[in-house]
């Protein structure tokens, strides 16, 4: 089960990384606060302090077209927000 799928790139997630030394992550929905800890440390290196996680709703959406009412929604999704140890950092950008 592969863990951390993303690396959320926003601007409020640059922001939060640059100021607070947190980072946000899409991850499976099925991973807890253990397995996201332990995943982050062995894929970049770094000391997690503190895992939080947010389960994101599916939105719902529907057209009307001739063929009548479609309904539709995304998919649902959990996102982690990991504070590293004071000093350390994570460089998303150096495997692009």
């Amino acid at each position: 089960m592969n863990i951390l799928i993303k690396p959320i790139i926003t601007e409020k997630a640059t922001n939060d990384s640059e100021l607070n030394n947190r980072y946000t992550f899409q991850v499976n929905v099925k991973s807890n606060k253990v397995e996201i800890k332990k995943a982050v440390e062995k894929a970049y290196g770094v000391s997690v302090e503190k895992v939080r996680t947010i389960n994101v709703r599916p939105d719902r959406s529907t057209r009307h077209t001739k063929a009548g009412i479609q309904n539709g929604k995304t998919n649902a999704v959990k996102k982690a927000i990991v504070q590293l140890a004071e000093g350390e950092s994570i460089d998303l950008y150096a495997n692009m």
